[in-house]
């Protein structure tokens, strides 16, 4: 729902759709279990897509455009009742910039990921008009990868008693 949108239908549906899309979203969470629950889908994640030896997988791998997006989608649905400017189907490069504006996240966190979310998107733009995998050396965007890999630390490693997903594990 954090990307649902109506893309058909009049006015009156596109205000339905909104209303019940906004209901959902801003609806109260337990902020340590939605955090649990989008850290263990990231692990199966990580178990159903691993990574080639010397890979890095812009998508698929720890520090990839993947770890951005539960990111964003875990600050959506557990702040977007406090914090309305983040209910709006804005685009993760957007949300991570509003998500550090409204301190959400820690000083030039937001920023530097939100750049290595937009670097990303161009390598997989790219490879994808030239049908090419999207899979690169690992020593490649290292900057980004680092950049992504602090902001899923800032928002799912902040809590002491959570542990690093298999996805991170292989990072490290």
């Amino acid at each position: 729902m954090t990307r649902a949108r109506c893309v058909l239908g009049d006015a009156s549906l596109r205000q339905r759709f909104d209303a019940v899309r906004q209901s959902v979203i801003t609806a109260t969470r337990d902020a340590n279990s939605l955090r649990n629950e989008i850290m263990a889908m990231r692990e199966r994640m990580a178990q159903a897509h691993a990574d080639k030896p010397g890979m890095f997988d812009i998508k698929q791998s720890a520090g990839g455009m993947i770890d951005a997006e539960f990111v964003m989608q875990f600050l959506v649905l557990s702040e977007s009742g406090r914090h309305p400017e983040l209910i709006a189907n804005t685009g993760n490069i957007a949300l991570l910039e509003r998500a550090e504006v409204l301190g959400l996240l820690p000083a030039a966190i937001g920023h530097a990921a939100a750049t290595a979310y937009r670097s990303l998107r161009q390598v997989q733009h790219t490879a994808r008009l030239n049908e090419e995998p999207t899979q690169v050396d690992a020593d490649k965007l290292m900057p980004e990868r680092q950049a992504i890999q602090a902001l899923w630390q800032a928002v799912f490693q902040s809590t002491p008693e959570l542990q690093p997903t298999p996805a991170q594990n292989l990072a490290a």
